[in-house]
Order: structure tokens, then sequence, then C-alpha cells
């Protein structure tokens, strides 16, 4: 063991946004041990409040560019909410199309491009294009696939257009979605591949358990990313507008990102936590994947995560067939371009709660009589995790101080990279000391 361990990771790379990890010890007692968030903080909450109910979902969705597709439908859902506005179960199906894809376009970069290197001994995922080249090309097919789910159903890429209050504006044709299932279905192959890869690297994942609390959506009819119930791993289901019930929202002094509590000093959300709640809920060849890495219910590995996400994205695949099945058995509704449905303005809160990639997002609105926001909450999923962040470091690193520096910071580095965490989304707080 060193006599001094001196860990300062500014910036750590491949993530979202700006953080960093500080542990100072001596002669094996810890005297620092912090995940930072420093970023910048933003106020979206703010933005929207004074705005009219048709600009917020296009506001908010700028909140992320990787989890826009979320941020749009959980906004929606709360305007919905607000304003007792139903979405046809055609609309729902094709939102849930959406989902699917952005949840696979996520999960499958931060596989292929941020975490893949850590297992390869690289710096980032450049180098493997030249050592292991077939490998991420089978990486970049998956993801392309992703991106245009995410066009066909949303009309771009990112920061969706086509989803409305009350529905969609345009919706694919039926042909479209033929061709879309047929490019699902052949991408399972390339699934395979990445499991098979993964799986021949497992052994790289640390072996590190800290028991914790998992909170997602929940539903008996799927494996909810849409709707759904709130569930905690501790205490049960509650409806998603009495979230605040549940999410303890605080601030620490090294974060301008709120940390937030429930039942134990920290939960997790995220693919993990969606997986130990709604197991059942997976689709076949999604639990054949994660009984390859003897992953069930209830895990407490971080670094799992990983691999929870590559089963979310088999899940995602052969659900979004089924789904489309459903939608051509039923025969598309027909609707003319540029469709805006009849929403009648009133007064009222909504909450929204959907799962994004890396969690559990919820969007919190309060409407005056002329549709105007007078009051907006948004609850990230990454500053729900900044405490388990935390808290999995102050556990991991009294077990790791026997290893050289470096060791320490890559085995931090990657506990942090497990969560997938999206800083930039979650800064949402700002202190300020007026000084007379």
């Amino acid at each position: 063991m060193s006599e001094e361990v001196n860990v300062d990771v500014e910036y750590l790379t491949r993530v979202e946004g700006h953080g960093n990890i500080v542990v100072n010890a001596k002669d094996g007692e810890i005297e620092k041990c912090e995940w930072q968030v420093i970023e910048a903080p933003r106020f979206f909450e703010s933005m929207v409040v004074g705005r009219n109910w048709k600009e917020l979902h296009h506001i908010t969705s700028r909140i992320c560019g990787i989890c826009s597709i979320a941020h749009t439908l959980c906004s929606l859902r709360a305007t919905e909410s607000a304003m007792d506005v139903d979405v046809s179960d055609q609309d729902i199906l094709l939102r849930k199309l959406a989902l699917h894809g952005e949840n696979m376009q996520s999960h499958v970069l931060h596989l292929g491009y941020l975490v893949l290197p850590d297992f390869m001994g690289a710096g980032s995922v450049i180098p493997l294009a030249s050592s292991h080249p077939e490998e991420v090309k089978t990486v970049i097919r998956v993801h392309r696939l992703a991106n245009y789910i995410s066009e066909l159903i949303g009309g771009r890429t990112t920061h969706p257009q086509r989803f409305v209050p009350g529905g969609l504006s345009k919706i694919p044709e039926e042909d479209e979605l033929v061709d879309l299932k047929q490019r699902l279905k052949e991408s399972i192959d390339d699934l395979n591949g990445i499991a098979d890869l993964l799986e021949d690297l497992s052994p790289k994942l640390p072996d590190f358990t800290r028991e914790t609390e998992f909170i997602s959506l929940t539903s008996n009819q799927d494996y909810a990313f849409y709707d759904g119930m709130l569930e905690s791993s501790d205490t049960g289901k509650i409806s998603s507008g009495e979230y605040l019930d549940y999410i303890d929202e605080y601030i620490v002094p090294q974060s301008t990102a709120k940390y937030a509590k429930h039942n134990r000093e920290s939960y997790m959300v995220g693919a993990l936590a969606r997986l130990n709640n709604n197991y059942e809920q997976l689709s076949p060849m999604a639990k054949e994947v994660a009984e390859r890495f003897d992953l069930k219910p209830v895990t407490h590995k971080p670094f799992m995560n990983n691999v929870a996400q590559l089963v979310e994205v088999v899940h995602n695949v052969e659900d979004s067939m089924n789904m489309i099945d459903s939608l051509l058995d039923r025969g598309l509704e027909s609707q003319e371009p540029y469709h805006q449905p009849d929403v009648e303005v009133r007064e009222g809160r909504g909450v929204g709660a959907v799962e994004a990639p890396r969690g559990l997002l919820i969007h919190d609105y309060t409407y005056d009589e002329d549709g105007v926001c007078t009051e907006a909450n948004a609850v990230i999923p990454t500053n729900q995790n900044h405490a388990n962040i935390q808290l999995d470091m102050e556990k991991m690193v009294p077990n790791i101080l026997n290893k050289t520096e470096d060791e320490i910071e890559l085995t931090l580095e990657m506990l942090v990279r497990a969560y997938d965490p999206c800083i930039s989304c979650s800064t949402h707080y700002l202190d300020v000391e007026f000084v007379e």
C-alpha cells in the first residue's frame, strides 16, 4: 500500500458533461473521497415559466441532446395530464416505439464508444477502429438503426418535431414500418455479436457490490418505459403523481447538481434498476442474454448496469417488432400531415413520468386558465444517481488502496462510467450568496 494516494481526475472523459473524482489517503486513512459535479447550472424550469402550453415540449427537449425524445414525451405527458388530453392507442404505440429507438441509441453509444475502450486497454474508441474494426462496425450498424428509428417516428434523430400534445403531427407509412421491422430482425445477429464480445470481456468487470435501493417505472402490461407506477425495491409502488413522496432532492457542497434519496441515503435509477424491478416483463431474447451473464434480480453490482443496458437493447428490438406487428394488424388510421389534435386549454397541474435511457424522468407543470405555465419541476435521472455514485466510491476506495494510483483512478472512472451519467442535464442548482 502506498503511504499516500492522491487521485485528482479533472474533467472525467467518456461521459456527458464535466465531473471530477478526488481521492486523498495517507497511511491507509482516507482524508477525502468525492464525486464532484462542477458543470455550470442551467435553469430550464425557469425558462418554461410564462410560456404557452404548445411550447414546453420543444423547449425541454433541449435539456439533453441524447435523451431528447424522453424529455419531449415526458413533457407532453405532463401537459396532457394537466389538460386531461387523451392520446390514441396508435399514437401511444408510436411513442413507445420512439422511446425504444432512443434507448437503443443511447445504450449502444455508451457500450460501444465509451465503455468498450476500458475493457480493451484503449483511451478511446478511435484506436479500436484499427485494432478491432469488425467489432466497431457492428456497434455502428446498430447505432445507425437506432438513429433511423428516432428519425422515422420523431421526424429527426435529435429534438423530435412530430410529437405534439394529443398525438403526432405526422405518422409513418405502413411500408416504412414493414421495412423497419425487417431492419430490426436483421440486427439480431449484430446484437448476438455484441453479447459475445461483452461476455468475453466480462471477467474484466470489477467485482463490486453495495446494496442499495432501486426506483423505476413498473407495469403489469409491459417492461415500462412510457407509462406505469413508480416502484421502489424497498417500499413498493405509488402513482407517478405522488413522486415527491419518493424523491427527496437535496444539495451538497461539491455539486452544482442536486442529489436525491428516498428510503436509504441513496438509490439507483437506470437500466439495472428497471431490470431489477421489471425482470419478468423482459422479452424472451432479452432474458436469454441476461441469463448468459447470470444477471437476475435483485443484483446490487453497479458495473452490471452495462450488461443491463445490452439486455435492454435486445428487449427494445424484440418488443419493437411486436409493436410494429400490432400497428400493422390493426391498420394505421390515416391523418393529414401537420395534424394538430384538438386540445381544450384549461387550468391545472400535471405530472409526466417516463424512463429515459439513464433512468426515471419526471416533468411537473402547473398551467393557468390561459394555458401559460406558472410553475415547473424537472427531475433528471442522473441527479438521482449522484448520491449512489458517491456512496459506491466511499465503499470501494478502502478496498482498492493497495493498487497503484493509476489503477485506482481507472477503477473509479469505470465506476462512474458504469452509471452512464448525463452530467449537464442534472445541473439545475446554483447557490447564490448576496454580499452587501
